[in-house]
């Protein structure tokens, strides 16, 4: 891949969205992860307003410190950049004296994790609103299109995608180029949803590497007959997470009114 070239065309999409829609920059939810930190450095690139936001919610410490280091290396190369932390935590506990908490604890755990993201959408917009900024998406391409491995209005509530379109192999390469601090490229993929530090390979059951070897056998409409052991299991894993997360990745179903009810 054209690292460098890539770059240059993103950051160019990024201004020319931003200049188009008449709104002073971004603001972009900083988790201390690979993703993250290379979509605020091309909205950086800019040279926009970038406001980065740290939004724990009983976050581990290893993610609060990735995250702190990459704004500090943000800040001393950008000028355009400044940060607020909002703790939300005090919020979420809040929420969770105000909700039934019964049932099935896993069930529960999975809606809370949910929550969070969906807490941290609602303070990224509100954000957005009170100084004129475009809410950047993090997801890349096995995430987003492949496995829907997001929160449907949470870290999926977003204004415009820059990375997409990129595999997040691909990420890594631009990490490289945009000299991405070396505990977040060496960090191990998390969504940081459950407040520990437990990976997205072991939640998925599957390397990223793995599902975009799947994602590409899909689209070349390989079935699971050809493959054995762990490519088999592989293939079965994202196809079952991409038929279970459609509803995240297709447009919201409308019911249609036909014109003779009308």
């Amino acid at each position: 891949m054209q690292t460098e070239k890539v770059v240059n065309h993103i950051v160019s999409w990024l201004k020319d969205y931003a200049l188009n829609a008449k709104v002073n920059g971004f603001v972009i939810g900083i988790s201390g992860g690979i993703d993250s930190a290379v979509t605020s450095i091309l909205c950086a690139k800019t040279g926009l307003d970038v406001l980065c936001l740290e939004m724990p919610i009983h976050q581990a410490k290893s993610h609060v410190t990735r995250g702190q280091e990459h704004i500090s290396f943000l800040k001393s190369k950008y000028k355009n950049v400044s940060d607020i932390k909002t703790d939300l935590t005090p919020v979420f506990e809040e929420f969770k004296t105000e909700v039934s908490l019964e049932g099935d604890q896993a069930i529960v755990d999975m809606a809370l994790a949910n929550t969070r993201a969906r807490l941290r959408m609602t303070t990224l917009y509100y954000y957005a609103g009170l100084k004129k900024l475009l809410v950047a998406g993090t997801g890349n391409k096995v995430e987003d299109f492949g496995v829907g491995f997001y929160t449907k209005y949470g870290d999926g509530g977003v204004d415009l995608s820059p990375i997409a379109d990129l595999m997040k192999t691909e990420v890594y390469l631009l990490a490289e180029t945009l000299q991405v601090p070396e505990s977040i490229m060496k960090a191990a993929p998390s969504d940081g949803l459950f407040g520990d530090a437990r990976s997205d390979e072991e939640q998925i059951g599957a390397s990223y590497p793995e599902l975009e070897w799947a994602m590409k056998m899909v689209e070349l409409n390989k079935t699971e007959d050809l493959f054995e052991g762990r490519q088999k299991e592989v293939f079965r894993i994202y196809k079952r997470l991409n038929n279970s997360n459609k509803h995240k990745m297709n447009p919201i179903p409308i019911c249609m009114i036909p014109n003779n009810l009308k």
